[in-house]
């Protein structure tokens, strides 16, 4: 009889084919599962349409490229311009170690039979390969390394994700970033016919579903491994800020760059002023001088703080700007006068409104009369004659007899003897001398505020011509210039020119929309080298996207960003940044209220401090200077006989009651005084 132990039940197998409960279960959960909503049900796209060469996720287009030769050698840090690229891109890199038993066998076959095909060239009497030889050469040095252990061996798979809104864009980058990578000797392929595995490749999933590789040894490895990112630093400059990507300093001089130009976008309270307000006193530290045109009172504190000179540009102002002054520079190839009078035919339509071709014709001839009239002819010997006023451009189209020169006449007339007389037709009586100044049109009048700053910057821009030093001038609300065709060109003008005269160019504009659907606006940005995009709005994040080809990462920084963060763009670079300043910078430009009162309540109390302070060692000085005084003798009053000392006395009591008497007149008289009025009588 077996022996059985009591408490091990007998297995037995169920060979029915009725499920068990458990199955029961598993079907039951199955048949529940299928209708919930998961995860990939939210994530997935309505629609993907594979094609050959591109894949279409929705809306968005995507193709994807791999990497199938590299040059024979590459420097360090070599992925830069490609992590730089500046579109949207997923680049994924697999590393796959190989054995180094293998490779060894593998090199020793390569090098033998290359060995092989130099020594039959050679008994050929032919010229050996020098490719082979270089191949050759390089197989040695590896095995060697391999061998001594100092060196390993991999299979690399580089592959690139590209996304675009339009198929003509997805073109567009592919065959930029094709380029760009042909520069480097790298030959990068579409994957053709595996478009869907390629995008896959790229997720950050960690499956690599092309395995197109090739083979590296650990030193070139090493150079493509990502120890970089978006950065913009150079050796001297200023700081602009922190790279949010990687808390490294953006350092560097803008008068470096293709040109010396800025633009900055933002909504209002993003902190451009602070921004700016920080370049400035950084600039300032470097010798540059700065110019600004500020039609919100925004840099008058700090104006004060640095020293600076406020111009307070008002209806009643002292300060004069004759706009038809001349630089009386002379330079090879330019009509100085044929370019004043085209920026004076830009002033005047600001000024007095559309003209027709007669007009302007007019308006043109007599715009040369006002100038040959002060001897002033293209010759620039003569240009640095008194220039003429507005004045006698007047006089001048009244003398031309002609009812389409009395009509403008008639409408430069309150400039000359009208309302507004006595702002723009005066002689100018002051230069720009000072380090730091600020031309402010706060006060002046909302319809000639367009006017003030249009004659200021061609004032400021004739003085610059005059003079060449580094410059910098911030335009702050620039968008009042986009509402007028003429100051909009003449600002373009400039920002042209600007780098000529060493002459970099802040423009500042939280009206995003009016000013890149301008012509002209446009012009501005794209003459730019640096643009930072600060605090949006939502609704001016497509027109921005559109014009500086953003990411959807960085449309949604834009949105999402604190004050002073947004993107900035320097050259073919973009980083995330953040402004930072120091305790002492930030004393001298914050602008918050609460922060301006306790600066100023920290600043009296200070004040009343030193005062104190200037009091106690005065008195201490006084102390102790009177310790080295010469003591003075102790003079003995006089010895007095009694009839001198009763004369005293009786002159004592007479004072006395004379006082007594004078009071009581003073009670009786009110306010009056007892010179006039005696005490009244009962």
């Amino acid at each position: 009889m077996p022996f059985q132990l009591p408490f091990f039940s007998k297995k037995t197998t169920n060979n029915s084919s009725e499920p068990t409960q458990e199955q029961k279960e598993m079907e039951k959960i199955k048949e529940f599962s299928q209708g919930l909503v998961t995860i990939q049900d939210i994530i997935a796209p309505e629609a993907i349409e594979v094609d050959f060469t591109y894949q279409q996720i929705n809306s968005t287009y995507t193709r994807t490229l791999f990497v199938a030769g590299y040059p024979r050698t590459v420097p360090a840090n070599w992925l830069s311009p490609l992590i730089n690229f500046p579109s949207q891109a997923n680049i994924s890199m697999f590393v796959y170690p190989v054995d180094s038993s293998e490779v060894l066998d593998n090199l020793k076959r390569k090098i033998t039979e290359m060995e092989a095909e130099i020594q039959s060239d050679i008994r050929s009497g032919k010229i050996s390969n020098i490719n082979t030889e270089i191949k050759l050469s390089d197989a040695r040095s590896i095995r060697e390394q391999l061998a001594a252990g100092s060196e390993r061996f991999f299979q690399f798979g580089l592959y690139i994700t590209l996304n675009a809104p339009s198929m003509e864009f997805l073109d567009k980058i592919t065959k930029n970033i094709q380029s760009m990578l042909g520069s480097l000797l790298i030959v990068s392929k579409k994957a053709t016919l595996q478009m869907d595995e390629g995008f896959k490749t790229t997720l950050p999933m960690g499956k690599d579903k092309l395995m197109i590789t090739r083979n590296m040894d650990t030193t070139s490895l090493a150079t493509t491994f990502p120890f970089t990112s978006s950065e913009l630093t150079m050796e001297t400059g200023i700081l602009y800020g922190i790279n949010e990507h990687n808390d490294s300093l953006v350092i560097f001089d803008r008068f470096k760059m293709e040109n010396a130009n800025m633009v900055i976008f933002a909504k209002s309270g993003a902190g451009k002023s602070y921004t700016v307000k920080l370049e400035i006193i950084r600039q300032l530290m470097f010798d540059a001088e700065v110019i600004v045109l500020d039609p919100e009172h925004e840099y008058e504190e700090l104006a004060k703080k640095v020293g600076g000179e406020y111009i307070n540009f008002t209806f009643g102002s002292e300060t004069k700007l004759n706009p038809f002054d001349l630089s009386a520079m002379y330079e090879e190839g330019e009509n100085e006068l044929g370019q004043k009078v085209i920026t004076l035919h830009g002033l005047l339509k600001v000024m007095l409104g559309e003209m027709t071709a007669q007009q302007e014709a007019l308006l043109d001839r007599a715009l040369i009369a006002a100038y040959k009239a002060k001897g002033i002819t293209p010759d620039p010997v003569t240009q640095t004659n008194e220039p003429p006023l507005m004045e006698d451009l007047y006089k001048a189209l009244i003398g031309m007899e002609n009812d389409d020169a009395n009509d403008i006449a008639a409408r430069l007339e309150k400039f000359i003897t009208g309302s507004f007389r006595g702002i723009f037709d005066k002689p100018s009586n002051m230069n720009i001398t000072n380090p730091f100044t600020v031309f402010s049109v706060k006060e002046m009048e909302e319809a000639l505020r367009p006017i003030a700053m249009f004659i200021i910057l061609d004032f400021i821009w004739t003085r610059v011509k005059k003079n060449l030093k580094r410059r910098i001038l911030v335009i702050d609300e620039a968008w009042y210039f986009m509402k007028h065709k003429d100051s909009a060109s003449f600002i373009h003008s400039m920002v042209k020119r600007a780098r000529k005269y060493y002459l970099g160019i802040t423009t500042i504009t939280q009206d995003v929309e009016d000013f890149l659907h301008n012509d002209y606006g446009k012009a501005i940005v794209s003459n730019a080298s640096i643009q930072f995009l600060m605090k949006q709005s939502s609704a001016s994040i497509p027109v921005l996207a559109e014009t500086f080809y953003l990411s959807e990462g960085e449309r949604q920084l834009l949105v999402s960003s604190d004050v002073g963060e947004g993107v900035f763009f320097a050259g073919q670079n973009h980083v995330a940044l953040r402004v930072v300043a120091s305790d002492e910078e930030h004393e001298v430009i914050t602008t918050n209220p609460e922060e301006v009162l306790k600066q100023r309540a920290e600043n009296k109390q200070f004040q009343l401090q030193k005062e104190a302070e200037d009091e106690v060692k005065k008195k201490e000085k006084q102390d102790f200077s009177s310790l080295f005084k010469p003591k003075q003798e102790k003079q003995l009053e006089p010895i007095q006989a009694p009839q001198e000392k009763q004369l005293i006395q009786d002159e004592d009591e007479k004072l006395a009651a004379e006082t007594e008497q004078k009071a009581k007149q003073k009670q009786y008289a009110g306010y009056y005084t007892i010179n006039d009025y005696s005490p009244p009588t009962e």
